[in-house]
């Protein structure tokens, strides 16, 4: 979810609470919310706990990955499509790669945190 819409549901809940029941109600907004992050935050660590179990930048077909990749992909969506962290290759611009058994690899170059564009290298 965009972080600018979900803020802006989180005010019209407290605005939407206050209006119907005053303070209980703006108590209960805040309840949501906070329960709604704890949910976003729980599954980040689930994402991440099952990618520790992998190698690092292994995933089981490069061209499955590849062929999954969509522009504006979030990388904890990536994370949590290869069940593995990727292998930093640059910082600037930032690209993490991914590579299976046969030599072939994902380079995928992110902007903000999210996929801007990608390249599958295969072997000769």
């Amino acid at each position: 979810m965009n972080p600018v819409v979900g803020w802006a549901l989180a005010f019209v809940a407290l605005v939407a609470g206050w209006f119907s029941y005053g303070w209980p109600g703006i108590a209960l907004a805040f309840s949501v919310i906070v329960f709604w992050l704890l949910i976003q935050f729980n599954r980040s660590v689930r994402v991440m706990r099952d990618a520790s179990e992998s190698p690092v930048g292994h995933v089981p077909s490069a061209v499955m990955l590849h062929s999954k990749l969509i522009v504006g992909q979030p990388m904890l969506q990536i994370v949590r499509m290869t069940k593995s962290l990727g292998r930093r290759v640059s910082e600037s611009p930032e690209v993490w790669s991914w590579a299976d058994d046969s030599g072939a690899e994902v380079r995928i170059t992110f902007d903000k945190g999210v996929c801007a564009s990608w390249t599958l290298d295969r072997p000769d």
